[in-house]
């Protein structure tokens, strides 16, 4: 893959950093612009409102509204957005980079530094001015303290369980216990069960109920009711998925859409 300074609409820069804010539209085109890529900068992209979905690092991330996910340089990584997104994104040259998170994460964003990014958004690219240095100061400083959010599904590299991980989740509601998946793999329920926490870190089960609220948070961005979402999933009641949901992310689905 060719590594390029810049990505989608975003120019080559000299500056320490480059912001962009979008609306719905501008975010869809982004999203078509950019598609599967890396390039020399750290990434930083957050959820106005909306879902971004984001492949980088051997995992499926998952950026609602309020949260940005950091890319480290030269991570490969593609987007999609959700629903009706709006949303930002900045690049940082590779020299501001050191000292931020090595892998790509999920960040809850502050009140200080989204006002900091569409200051930022309105700088004039081409030409970079020194009193801007010390809100650069501050942006870096924010990504480094910003605490993290459980919204990253780790992919297996085994052919075997990558092949059940992506049937999980392109349908969700499979009712297949670990056994019936390990036999339509062709492994035993003994390996299945032992190297599927070795290369996600979760356990399989957990890994699925995981992969089942990540896709619940993609239905309920494009406005789907929480009982066709419950459904869809494979919850056998309503009551079952909002339960799980609020243990997850601290809320009800319907208070987390707003």
């Amino acid at each position: 893959m060719a590594i390029t300074q810049g990505s989608g609409s975003f120019p080559p820069f000299h500056g320490p950093l480059l912001a962009r804010v979008w609306d719905k539209s501008e975010a869809q085109r982004e999203a078509r612009m950019a598609g599967a890529h890396c390039h020399a900068e750290g990434q930083l992209c957050g959820a106005v409102d909306g879902l971004l979905t984001v492949q980088a690092g051997g995992t499926l991330w998952m950026v609602p509204a309020a949260h940005a996910i950091w890319i480290p340089p030269y991570c490969e990584h593609g987007i999609d957005p959700h629903g009706q997104f709006d949303g930002w994104a900045m690049l940082i040259n590779a020299s501001l980079c050191r000292g931020l998170p090595e892998q790509p994460c999920i960040l809850k964003v502050s009140g200080l530094l989204w006002e900091a990014v569409k200051r930022a958004a309105l700088w004039d690219e081409q030409h970079w001015d020194e009193t801007r240095d010390p809100l650069v100061a501050v942006i870096a400083a924010e990504i480094r303290s910003l605490p993290g959010a459980p919204l990253g599904l780790p992919m297996p590299t085994d052919p075997r369980l990558l092949r059940i991980a992506r049937a999980l989740l392109d349908d969700p509601a499979d009712s297949r216990d670990l056994a019936g998946w390990a036999q339509w793999a062709g492994l035993s329920a003994r390996t299945l069960t032992r190297r599927f926490p070795l290369e996600t870190g979760l356990r399989f089960q957990h890994w699925r109920q995981r992969a089942r609220l990540l896709r619940a948070l993609e239905r309920l961005a494009s406005g789907m009711p929480v009982t066709t979402v419950a459904l869809e999933l494979g919850y056998n009641t309503v009551s079952a998925f909002i339960a799980v949901f609020r243990e997850t992310f601290g809320v009800t689905p319907g208070r987390w859409r707003g």
